[in-house]
């Protein structure tokens, strides 16, 4: 049985399925948590993720960590139930009505109170050992940010055999980008940095994806980005964001194309960010 197994009882269901029980479980533990003077800010943003979202504090709430922290959520502007879900976990989410990872992430850090900023996406879920993880690396001496890879929760459509080969595969392409661009490497869902150091850097919100690679790419002049490769910082999230190339076999398709097209990518440093494309800017 995966560490998982019990938050999809409540992953992509309505909120009002989810039972009393689950609720006040994720409530109590969530409130155990907070701190006032937390070493980590763990950041939830959420746009229209009433079906996931519990699900992900969930995992949270179950995290084992002995440092102090808070917890802090984001309606990225949100039309469904997103904002009743962190209510009533006891959770009084920001707003931010301008819609864009970069605008929720943004909104986060400004009121952020840890040394170090978690980046937390609410279509997936956590190990139990996440957060500890993830600052136990960040406290380690010249380490500016840190990242880890993570798997898809399986389904009909994309089988666990299918989703373990691509992932061995997207793996392999992920610790090559780490030696010399890890920005590129980077995943929001899965990334933590230093606060301060984030604030010098600021979030691009112009972008509909890839403020997190740039907010990497930013912090990389102050430090070492490390790629943590432990399954106790392995996420699990939402597969639909595979179907974007239509089909799995697609998506392998374009991505092993683009990473044999120049090998000498892999051996060269990323100092300036790539040229924006049109149909990545918010207008």
């Amino acid at each position: 049985m995966s560490w998982y197994s019990k938050y999809l009882s409540v992953f992509e269901k309505p909120f009002d399925e989810a039972s009393e029980r689950v609720i006040d479980e994720i409530r109590n533990k969530i409130n155990k948590k907070q701190s006032n003077s937390p070493i980590a800010s763990v950041v939830v943003i959420a746009h229209n993720e009433e079906t996931r979202l519990l699900s992900c504090l969930w995992s949270l709430a179950d995290n084992k960590c002995k440092y102090p922290i808070e917890i802090i959520g984001v309606n990225n502007n949100s039309i469904d139930r997103t904002e009743d879900v962190f209510r009533t976990v006891g959770i009084t989410p920001l707003f931010e009505g301008k819609k864009s990872p970069g605008y929720a992430r943004q909104c986060g850090q400004a009121i952020a109170k840890g040394k170090y900023y978690i980046c937390i996406d609410s279509d997936t879920m956590y190990p139990p050992y996440y957060i500890q993880t993830m600052i136990n690396e960040l406290e380690k001496p010249n380490i500016m940010a840190v990242y880890s890879l993570w798997s898809f929760i399986p389904n009909k459509e994309f089988t666990p055999i299918k989703l373990f080969a691509y992932e061995l595969l997207r793996d392999i392409y992920i610790r090559l980008l780490s030696i010399n661009r890890p920005e590129r490497g980077v995943r929001g869902m899965v990334f933590a940095y230093r606060t301060e150091f984030g604030r010098k850097v600021g979030y691009r919100i112009e972008l509909i994806r890839g403020e997190d690679g740039s907010m990497a790419l930013g912090l990389k002049k102050y430090g070492k980005i490390k790629l943590i490769t432990s399954r106790k910082a392995r996420a699990v999230t939402a597969s639909n964001t595979l179907n974007a190339d239509g089909s799995l076999w697609n998506s392998f398709r374009v991505r092993t194309i683009k990473a044999l097209k120049n090998p000498a990518f892999y051996f060269t440093k990323q100092n300036k960010p790539p040229k924006d494309e049109t149909s990545n800017l918010i207008k």
